[in-house]
């Protein structure tokens, strides 16, 4: 036991502070997808090209995984309130700068900033909310909530961009930060007490940090380069080679060093690996089958962006059915079953999806899948963050959390990027096969990018459907695992820091 438990936070208290913290997680996760529907407004403001606009969003997702887990370590090491405030407030201040850019590099980078400061801010939030709540029946109502914000959050992202793109511009799409950053972080010094840590040592290992960002930013971007200079080019298989060299080097310089990033004797505690490898693969699918289904309903069933936004809705409505049920399936059956099923679920709504015709209605061909896609999701990110946290010491929660959010992030810049790539080169395949002689029509354009999204949904389906793979190989749980919560020690009143004070 590293430290003396605090007294439980009052019902009332407790759940605000998860408001909190959930509305902290879900501006974070909304502005990986907020800006796809004002990119072309973006990119007609600042004249960029094709390649350039991309990094809008790449730049925000590649810092925010790249840094997770130097976010997460730091979360155990310091101060967990300092971490999460010192994360929002750069994140709010780089979200005003957003708005306010005024070229593309300026924006890019500020792009960039965001994403540095969610990946300080985010482990941070999940951290305080493992300490807040004990394992078992409470704590797994906690991560329900949590859960169902992560996975809506990509979808309403969509909603909200189309909202504000199309009626106060895309401006608004970070301005809007702002506000919830100013309520948050006031709300968080009313709320929220300080965490003391515990750990012997507070040296950072910099040197992992810097060879797992490196290491995860060149094979994002090997990825996003793989569709332009081809996939067995030599300038993407260099690219592709230093990232692996980059993370063979930090898993081997983990296991020579005397504090790690990422001490991998935490991979000793069961499901943690398996649990972060699904992860991975559902937020490859997830991220990638949102904006195939942006592009499609907006470039080629020709939807406005708020009439793109409000098709969305049925994606968060389903994730919130799932992710309040989940709970009470889990205490019959365990998460082992649901990490199994609900991936087969998603699969199944993204290889209906890869039947998408060149025109056709939304509720015929678009609806149906997404909805089993939602419900498959909201189950999986339920689950996967239980069984990624359960049995973690509280010293190394900001760790654990650190891990399956770099496992969320990784996968959906990762993902978006593989699939972005496939369709690219689906559609460049299909219309070199014409073999024409003069310039592709537009309907010939149109089919060529439907053949593309296609073969796109495809490969995501078979990304959902490894994780189920994985689950059912690596993932173990009891029938039960609402274990009766442990009483907490008080602390001595003199050690008192604040409401919610906790040892990590």
């Amino acid at each position: 036991m590293e430290g003396v438990a605090t007294p439980e936070p009052k019902e009332k208290t407790s759940w605000l502070i998860l408001v909190v913290l959930a509305l902290a997680q879900f501006i974070l996760i909304v502005d990986v997808t907020i800006v796809n529907i004002a990119l072309p407004s973006i990119q007609r403001t600042f004249a960029l090209s094709n390649t350039n606009l991309q990094w809008v969003v790449t730049a925000y997702a590649l810092t925010f995984g790249g840094f997770l887990l130097l976010g997460g370590r730091s979360a155990d090491l310091f101060e967990r309130r300092t971490m999460f405030l010192s994360g929002l407030t750069v994140f709010t201040l780089a979200s005003l700068g957003s708005g306010l850019a005024r070229t593309g590099d300026m924006l890019i980078t500020f792009r960039a900033i965001q994403g540095l400061a969610g990946a300080f801010m985010s482990p941070a939030a999940l951290s305080i909310v493992l300490v807040t709540y004990s394992e078992g029946s409470q704590r797994n109502v906690a991560l329900a909530a949590w859960g169902a914000v992560a996975s809506a959050g990509a979808a309403l992202g969509v909603l909200l961009g189309g909202v504000f793109t199309q009626y106060l511009g895309w401006r608004w799409n970070f301005f809007i930060n702002v506000p919830i950053g100013v309520v948050v972080f006031i709300a968080t010094i009313m709320l929220i007490g300080k965490y003391r840590s515990q750990s012997v040592s507070r040296s950072l290992d910099l040197v992992s940090a810097a060879l797992v960002t490196g290491g995860l930013m060149t094979l994002v971007y090997g990825l996003t380069k793989a569709s332009t200079y081809g996939w067995g080019d030599h300038r993407t298989l260099t690219y592709f080679g230093i990232s692996a060299v980059a993370l063979v080097a930090f898993v081997v310089n983990e296991t020579a060093v005397k504090y790690p990033l990422m001490p991998l004797r935490i991979f000793r505690v069961r499901n943690i690996a398996g649990a972060d490898a699904v992860m991975l693969l559902m937020s490859a699918g997830l991220f990638s089958s949102i904006f195939l289904v942006t592009l499609y309903v907006q470039d080629l069933l020709g939807y406005s962006p708020i009439k793109t936004g409000l098709s969305f809705l049925v994606f968060p409505a389903c994730v919130a059915i799932a992710a309040t049920n989940v709970p009470r399936l889990i205490r019959k059956i365990g998460f082992r079953p649901i990490l199994i099923g609900a991936p087969m679920l998603m699969s199944a709504g993204l290889f209906f999806e890869s039947g998408i015709p060149l025109s056709g209605s939304y509720w015929t061909y678009v609806a149906p899948g997404m909805v089993l896609i939602a419900l498959g999701m909201g189950a999986t990110f339920v689950s996967v963050t239980i069984a990624a946290t359960s049995g973690v010491a509280k010293n190394e929660s900001g760790l654990a959390s650190g891990l399956v959010t770099t496992s969320q992030q990784i996968g959906g810049a990762t993902g978006l990027a593989a699939i972005t790539a496939v369709a690219a080169s689906s559609t460049t395949h299909y219309l070199s096969n014409l073999h024409l002689v003069a310039p592709p029509t537009p309907d010939v354009v149109a089919a060529a990018t439907v053949h593309g999204f296609q073969d796109g949904f495809l490969a995501a389906g078979f990304f959902a459907l490894g994780a189920a793979i994985l689950a059912a190989l690596f993932i173990h749980s009891p029938k039960a695992v609402s274990a009766p919560e442990q009483t907490a020690s008080p602390l001595p009143a003199s050690e008192s820091v604040g409401p919610l004070q906790a040892e990590s």
